[in-house]
């Protein structure tokens, strides 16, 4: 592998972003490594990491749309919107049918707003809303106005269904969820959330940890 400023990453599972980042420097023991575009702990896919003078270039890449695939559990609500949260309410699961998802869907394409979730890194006051939400402390938040380019229902399971998602940055799709499923008359929490495509960076192009510093060793050697 040769030396490059940016490289396409597969997060895992229960990695924060910045873990990504610290140990693709500990292996190329570049000074400025970086990301564009925080994906949460429990979420999985594609992570820009930026490497030396490259790392001022971030928000270029954060402008760039974003492409999610993501399943959505019905009947449940967490106090994260996802699968890592405390449960904090249960409800009956009414029968769906593919037509009235795929309506309920379509509403949300468009300029849309959302309430940023208390489980987010997003600064109120000051402080990340996240530490609010570890104290138990809720506080007020305004609308955010996002834009859901697509989103498209890929398969209707019996408790859940798994929908793919093209958006702005800044969309929180824990919330778009928790949404859809609160059209859908019941609740509901991300069970599994991966990001697919960064503008045109795709998922398939990317390397997981492992593959990543299996290349740098040899190109090392």
């Amino acid at each position: 592998m040769s030396a490059s400023n940016t490289y396409l990453i597969n997060k895992p599972v229960d990695w924060t972003s910045f873990d990504v980042v610290k140990k693709i420097r500990d292996i190329t023991h570049f000074k400025k490594v970086g990301h564009a575009g925080t994906l949460d702990p429990f979420a999985t896919g594609l992570l820009i990491v930026l490497t030396g003078r490259h790392t001022k270039k971030s928000n270029e890449f954060m402008e760039l749309t974003k492409t999610y695939r993501a399943q959505l559990h019905f009947g449940t609500k967490t106090d994260s919107g996802d699968i890592k949260g405390k449960i904090v309410e249960e409800s009956q699961i009414p029968e769906l049918e593919i037509k009235q998802i795929e309506s309920v869907l379509k509403q949300f394409e468009g300029e849309i707003t959302q309430i940023p979730p208390m489980f987010s890194a997003k600064r109120v006051n000051g402080r990340r809303l996240y530490k609010y939400a570890r104290d138990g402390i809720e506080v007020d938040r305004e609308p955010i106005k996002i834009f859901i380019y697509s989103i498209e229902l890929n398969e209707l399971l019996s408790d859940s269904l798994m929908f793919t998602v093209k958006c702005s940055k800044g969309t929180y799709v824990r919330t778009l969820g928790e949404d859809i499923a609160s059209a859908l008359g019941t609740i509901g929490y991300l069970k599994m959330l991966e990001r697919t495509a960064i503008g045109d960076f795709k998922i398939e192009d990317s390397l997981t940890i492992e593959e990543f510093e299996e290349q740098w060793k040899l190109s090392a050697a």
